[in-house]
C-alpha cells in the first residue's frame, strides 16, 4: 500500500493552504510531497479521489484508557463525577500488562486513523509494574506505545508524563497512582530511554508532560521544563472546579493564573482542558501563544464543563482537539461537540466562526494548525511536507461544494472518511484500516482477559 517514487494522486478537489482548488495532482516520493499542481490533467495510472485534505493531529490521548470505553456508564450510589471515574480508572490501570497496553493502543491508533487523525500526542503516564516498581527497562511501557504506533502506522508525538504527588503542595502519592510515579532521577532515565526509541521512529517527536500542578511541585515543574530540550510541553490544567479550589487554597491563585505567572508559557506549551478560567485568564492564555488542548467528547462524558471558546478565539487563541480518555474516537465528532458546547453555553448558533464564515471550515483550520503546533508537526498539503492526508467519500452527497462539504461532514451525515495516508503509505482504504482484522483480533483477546480478571 506504499506510494513508490513518482507515484501520483489526482483529486477533483483539495483543500490547500490558499483555499479550495480543483483538479489537484500530487506527486509523492519517499513519503514526501514533491509536487502540488492545481487545474491539472490526470495522467494514466494516477490514483484518483474526489476530495483530499491534510490529516489532523490528535493532541491528547491516554491510550490505555481505551480499554475502559463504555464500561463506566453505570451510576454509583451517589452523584458520579470526574473523581469517582478516576478511582475506577486507577483500578483498571493496575491490571494491565505491557502486552495488554500494546494491544489496546494498536486498536486505538487504528481507530484514530480510520477517523482521519494522522498523528497522536500520547500523554503517557502508565510507566511501571503493578506493584509500582519500574520494569528492568524503565521505558518498557513507552516502548509498547511506540510499537503500537508502528503497527497501526500513525505518526507519534510521545509525551512522557512526570507524576510525583497526589495533590498541591507535594502531597504523597496515593497507592492507586503507584504505576505513574517517578522521581526526577528516574524520570531522566525514562526520558533517556524514550529519546532512544523516538530516534529510531520515522516522523516521531518527543516532548514532556508535567501531569498537572497538583502532581508536581514548582521546583519539579522547572526541572521538567528544562528537560524538554526545546520539545513540546503539555500539562493538564483547570479541568475541574475542585482543582481550582485546591489551587486557590495552596497558592491564592487559580491554576492558569498561577502557571502564567510562574512559568514561561509560550507556543511550546499545550494546556489541556483549561476549562475553568476567568475571562482575564482566558485572554491572557490566548495572548501567550500556547495551544488550548480541548477534548470535547471526554469533557462532556466526564461532566467537566465548557471551555470559554468564543473569548479565547476572539483574543486570537490557538486550539487543537484530542480524544483524552478515548471513550469515542471521532475527528468530526470532537469538532462538532466543541461547537455544540459553545452553542449550549451561549444559547446561540455558529459561535466559533467569524461573520459569514463556515463553522466547519473554521473548526477544521483552527484544530489543524493548533494541533500541529502542539505536537511539533507539519500540516497542510504543501511541497516538502510529509504526505499525511485523508480523502472524503462524497457518494451520499455529491451535490455539495467546498466548505459545504466540511459543514456536512462535521454536522450532518453522509460524508465519511475514505482513505488515509501517512508519509505516503495508504493505511485506510474505503474507511477500513488495512490491518484491521489482525489488530482487532489481538484487542478482543486482550479485552476478554482483562474483563475476566
Amino acid at each position: 500500500m506504499a506510494m513508490m517514487n513518482g507515484t501520483a494522486l489526482f483529486a477533483q478537489k483539495a483543500l490547500l493552504p490558499d483555499g479550495w482548488r480543483d483538479r489537484v495532482r500530487l506527486l509523492v516520493e519517499d513519503g514526501i510531497i514533491v509536487s502540488v499542481e492545481a487545474d491539472a490533467t490526470p495522467a494514466p495510472g494516477d490514483e484518483r479521489h474526489e476530495l483530499i485534505l491534510s490529516a489532523m493531529s490528535n493532541l491528547h490521548s491516554h491510550a490505555f484508557q481505551r480499554a475502559m470505553a463504555g464500561l463506566t456508564e453505570t451510576r454509583g450510589p451517589a452523584d458520579d463525577s470526574f473523581w469517582s471515574w478516576r478511582n475506577t480508572m486507577y483500578r483498571f490501570a493496575l491490571t494491565m500488562s505491557p502486552e495488554d497496553v500494546e494491544a489496546v493502543a494498536a486498536q486505538l491508533y487504528m481507530e484514530m486513523l480510520e477517523a482521519g487523525f494522522g498523528r497522536v500526542g500520547e500523554f503517557h503516564y502508565l510507566h511501571h509494574g503493578p506493584d509500582g516498581d519500574p520494569y528492568a527497562n524503565i521505558a518498557e511501557m513507552a516502548e509498547r506505545i511506540v510499537a503500537a504506533a508502528h503497527i497501526a502506522g500513525i505518526n507519534l508525538t510521545l509525551l512522557p508524563v512526570f507524576y510525583a504527588h497526589s495533590g498541591f503542595g507535594g502531597l504523597a502519592p496515593a497507592d492507586g497512582q503507584r504505576r505513574f510515579i517517578n522521581s526526577l532521577d528516574s524520570f531522566e532515565r525514562l526520558m533517556s530511554g524514550c529519546r532512544s526509541l523516538i530516534g529510531q521512529c520515522e516522523g516521531a517527536a518527543l516532548g514532556v508532560a508535567p501531569h498537572s500542578l497538583r502532581a508536581v511541585t514548582p521546583q519539579e515543574l522547572d526541572a521538567i521544563v528544562q528537560a524538554s530540550a526545546g520539545g513540546p510541553i503539555h500539562i493538564h490544567i483547570a479541568e475541574q472546579t475542585k482543582e481550582v479550589a485546591d489551587c486557590l487554597a495552596w497558592s491564592s491563585a487559580r491554576p492558569v493564573e498561577w502557571l502564567l505567572d510562574n512559568a514561561s508559557v509560550d507556543e511550546r506549551w499545550c494546556l489541556i482542558h483549561a476549562t475553568h478560567m476567568t475571562e482575564a485568564e482566558t485572554r491572557s492564555l490566548a495572548r501567550s501563544g500556547a495551544v488550548a488542548g480541548l477534548c470535547p467528547i471526554t469533557e462532556a462524558n466526564l461532566g467537566d464543563g465548557i471551555f470559554s471558546g468564543h473569548i479565547f478565539l476572539e483574543e486570537g487563541g490557538r486550539i487543537g482537539v484530542g480524544s483524552d480518555s478515548n471513550v469515542l474516537i471521532s475527528l468530526n465528532g470532537e469538532l462538532r461537540q466543541l461547537e455544540y458546547s459553545q452553542r449550549l453555553g451561549r444559547q446561540a448558533r455558529n459561535v466559533l466562526a467569524a461573520p459569514y464564515q463556515s463553522t466547519g471550515r473554521h473548526l477544521l483550520d483552527s484544530a489543524a494548525h493548533g494541533g500541529a503546533l502542539a505536537l511539533h508537526a507539519t500540516t497542510g498539503i504543501v511541497t516538502g511536507h510529509p504526505a499525511d492526508m485523508l480523502s472524503l467519500d462524497l457518494t451520499a452527497a455529491p451535490y455539495l461544494v467546498n466548505d459545504e462539504i466540511l459543514d456536512h461532514w462535521i454536522f450532518a451525515e453522509g460524508v465519511t472518511v475514505d482513505s488515509v495516508w501517512i508519509r505516503g503509505r495508504r493505511q485506510v482504504v474505503a474507511g477500513r484500516h488495512v490491518a484491521r482484522d489482525e489488530i482487532n483480533r489481538r484487542f478482543v483477546t486482550t479485552m476478554r482477559k482483562l474483563l475476566r480478571q
